[in-house]
């Protein structure tokens, strides 16, 4: 079997096939109407789309070289008149010469951009939050109160299951985390019933609860890291926000449609082999009791919790203190001693580090494309020829939206994929000639973007769910089939009715 799996080892073909792309892009004539500069953007896409998409390496490991070669090929690339045109703050105000390098530490500082953007300090310090509550057991002990609640029904924990997910989103900011909290206490529930994890009912309840942590990325602005990829290249872009508040109602309407269609479809393609989880009360009763009462740092992350709650759904209402400074603050008074809820000991090891870093890295190639007109380039190239500017704005949503569903097949990370399109569809917005509309446009694919209902390897909270061994990728997929659609159309009629009657559109 060992052997087997060696010669099925792709990984190392992958990664050869990377660079051979990278250095055809390099080598092939430069339009006329492209900076070279941007061509060596265009080249680096392509290695890190390949990069993204077959998982050669690790996603740090890839971010990494993204590093390197944005410093090494972008900063031997002649400036041209991309200083001029762009005002890029790094050759801004500086007579320097178009035929002139542009600089390894000038793109050094390119490569590093994203560390600078608002949305980093956001997801870091939700990811903070979120093992704040695998510290305190507090995601848990909210998930079995659902659950203790809804009874022993089938459907009723089905419904519980979505509940509890939707509950979560609010105060828990990653996707993987909810699912990590709902997904062993829905298996314990079958096992009290006898039945076997590759029974029809495992895999009713968990691909129940991961498709509902999908359906409420998109409800809710903090609920995954893609969303703050989007917020970071609008706010750079536009020089515009959207507070947690208008994304919760843009948003928020189509994830509560979702979640009642993801009931139905669910009860409907997966029987289970019985209606009722006999002792899945009293399972749950008996964790919630071996979970204690709740203690003293569980009060106080609550309350923090509610506090950020209440600033988040408030901002720019009753206060101008942004997302990610809010968040921050929280940060700073969970790790004040006494007040705080853990320590830097407590966390330094459950952080993975190696998602901050994807996410920075995935800004700052975002960037280059955008400053270097890449993005602009290969909009007007692809949809640019496809005549969208003539085409009402509801069919052109329609052929983005599809398509946008269809290259998400692709990619096993939501975040990667909004690095690589947020840019191209900022720069459609220009090729389609859209002003007021250009932020609801992007934001609209950024929600598309959440998506994942597909495959398990759409997005990692599937693939959680999917170690389980509870379901098939043919469950998951005729699940997901039905949700897609239903999501898709609900996107066009969102678009043609309520995203306009409320101004996003």
């Amino acid at each position: 079997m060992e052997e087997v799996k060696k010669k099925l080892n792709l990984k190392p073909y992958w990664i050869i096939l990377s660079f051979i792309v990278l250095i055809a892009i390099i080598l092939l004539p430069t339009p006329t109407d492209l900076p070279i500069m941007a061509k060596m953007a265009l080249a680096i896409l392509a290695f890190a789309v390949i990069m993204w998409v077959t998982e050669a390496v690790s996603y740090p490991v890839s971010s990494t070289m993204i590093v390197a070669l944005i410093i090494m090929l972008i900063g031997f690339s002649p400036i041209q008149k991309l200083g001029a045109a762009m005002g890029n703050p790094m050759v801004a105000g500086k007579p320097l010469a178009e035929d002139a390098m542009f600089g390894t530490q000038n793109a050094l500082k390119i490569a590093f951009s994203g560390f600078s953007s608002s949305a980093v300090a956001l997801v870091a310090a939700a990811l903070f939050l979120a093992t704040a509550m695998q510290v305190t057991n507090l995601h848990k002990r909210l998930a079995l109160l659902v659950l203790s609640v809804v009874g022993n029904k089938t459907n009723a924990v089905v419904a519980g299951s979505i509940i509890v997910s939707i509950i979560l989103a609010f105060f828990v900011p990653s996707a993987t985390a909810r699912a990590g909290a709902v997904v062993p206490i829905l298996l314990g529930m079958v096992t009290a019933f006898g039945a076997k994890k590759e029974s029809r009912l495992a895999a009713l309840l968990v691909i129940t609860a991961v498709q509902a942590v999908s359906i409420w990325n998109v409800g809710i602005k903090t609920g995954a890291a893609q969303n703050m990829v989007a917020m970071g290249f609008i706010n750079k872009q536009f020089n515009q926000d959207v507070s947690w508040g208008e994304w919760f109602m843009y948003a928020a309407p189509w994830s509560i449609l979702m979640s009642i269609a993801l009931y139905f479809i669910m009860i409907t393609v997966i029987k289970p082999e019985t209606k009722e989880i006999e002792g899945g009360k009293e399972l749950v009763k008996k964790q919630l009791a071996e979970l204690g009462p709740v203690t003293a740092r569980e009060w106080r992350l609550i309350a923090i919790s509610v506090a950020l709650l209440f600033f988040w759904a408030t901002e720019a209402k009753l206060h101008p203190i942004d997302s990610s400074s809010i968040t921050l603050v929280a940060l700073a008074i969970m790790l004040t001693p006494k007040v705080g809820v853990f320590t830097w000991k407590d966390v330094e090891k459950l952080i993975p580090w190696g998602t901050i870093i994807v996410f920075a890295i995935g800004i700052s190639l975002g960037n280059l494309l955008l400053q270097t007109t890449a993005a602009q380039w290969l909009s007007d190239k692809t949809f640019g020829l496809m005549g969208l500017e003539h085409m009402p704005l509801l069919a052109t949503i329609a052929l983005i939206t599809l398509f946008n569903i269809i290259i998400h097949l692709g990619f096993a990370s939501a975040t990667s994929l909004a690095s690589a399109l947020i840019p191209v569809f900022i720069a459609l917005t220009t090729t389609l000639g859209l002003k007021d509309n250009a932020i609801g446009f992007v934001l609209i694919q950024q929600f598309v973007i959440s998506f994942g209902f597909l495959l398990p390897v759409s997005a990692p909270q599937n693939m959680l769910a999917y170690g389980t061994g509870t379901f098939t990728v043919k469950d998951f997929l005729k699940t997901g089939i039905a949700l897609t659609i239903i999501g898709y159309l609900l996107i066009l009629l969102f678009s043609a009715t309520y995203w306009q009657w409320i101004g996003l559109l």
